[in-house]
């Protein structure tokens, strides 16, 4: 699958090393096992794999690059919004203009004692018991920035006329030639009617197409998974299906 799609890297996809996970608990699925397909981790020319991985529906999680490859379940499908055609829908709209006086701020991907804890608090708001909670300053580096990916911390913060205001969601996100990819988004949990994981993504496509980025990533989407559904609000919507991308007709998505 991987050699029928070429590499643009200028790379030997020869050279490529591939490596299949034990079977493991699913993180979306509790009742069901997955597995994953990653690239070898100690590769140095990781870095320079990574946007064609992007290409092939691999993902990001600090150093790892992997997609899912389980037996009998294909559900995670990798998606990504082309930039120039994404037109916001009504809600997405009144999301922007419900935070019209959010300033934003791209900055380098260095960890600040205001972000972790924000980080902390999301994590044990929204993941309580599930093995993120307890995430200290070194989990957050290895799963957020990593050693080798170039990424950017954009932060959502209210307007503050004296220096920068409280924050409110930083969105990771890593930058490669012709994409963005949307890693991970933590935001304060006590403003989640703000809709602030989708204002992110928001602002995560006005970055793209002020930067001439064709694509934003944005990980797997899983029908009828309710942490996922946002994920199909974003439209046009393409999917990998093993071989190429193409638009998400609607009724794939309900």
């Amino acid at each position: 699958m991987l050699v029928a799609m070429g590499s643009d890297t200028g790379q030997d996809i020869d050279d490529l090393r591939l490596f299949h996970t034990a079977e493991h608990p699913c993180g979306y699925w509790p009742q069901r096992i997955a597995r994953d397909l990653v690239m070898d981790p100690r590769d140095p020319q990781l870095a320079r794999w990574y946007p064609q991985a992007l290409q092939w529906g691999f993902r990001r999680s600090g150093d790892i690059v992997y997609r899912p490859h389980c037996q009998g379940c294909r559900a995670c499908v990798a998606v990504r919004i082309p930039v120039l055609r994404f037109r916001p829908d009504r809600s997405q709209r009144r999301c922007l203009a419900r935070n019209a006086q959010v300033v934003t701020r791209v900055l380098p991907p260095e960890r600040t004692p205001e972000q972790l804890a924000l980080y902390q608090r999301y994590l044990s708001a929204r993941h309580r018991d599930g093995g993120m909670d307890d995430h200290g300053p070194s989990e957050f580096d290895q799963f957020l920035t990593g050693r080798w990916s170039n990424g950017r911390f954009i932060e959502l913060r209210d307007p503050s006329p004296a220096g920068p205001g409280r924050l409110l969601a930083v969105a990771v996100t890593d930058v490669v030639p012709g994409a963005l990819s949307a890693v991970y988004t933590f935001f304060d949990p006590d403003e989640a009617r703000r809709g602030l994981g989708t204002l992110a993504v928001l602002h995560q496509l006005r970055w793209a197409a002020e930067q001439g980025y064709p694509h934003l990533y944005l990980g797997y989407w899983i029908k009828g998974h309710p942490k996922m559904d946002y994920k199909r609000r974003f439209r046009p919507l393409e999917g990998f299906n093993g071989r190429n991308w193409r638009d998400m007709d609607p009724g794939d998505c309900t």
